[in-house]
């Protein structure tokens, strides 16, 4: 099995000082802001994004 990405940045005050969490899997902590998040994968859309011919996204 392949190691998750990590994120980028926190969702909350968009620092990059970001570090794993003793909380177990998928939980982050900011340095910056002194939050703690987790993130999950909930799955796919049944429905897809397809691209509109004026150029923008568009859910079928």
């Amino acid at each position: 099995m392949s190691e998750r990405a990590a994120p980028f940045y926190c969702p909350y005050c968009g620092d990059e000082d970001l570090r794993p969490n003793d909380e177990g899997h998928g939980a982050w902590e900011c340095g910056a802001c002194n939050r703690a998040f987790r993130l999950k994968f909930l799955g796919l859309l049944s429905r897809g994004l397809r691209r509109a011919d004026n150029g923008g996204d568009e859910l079928i």
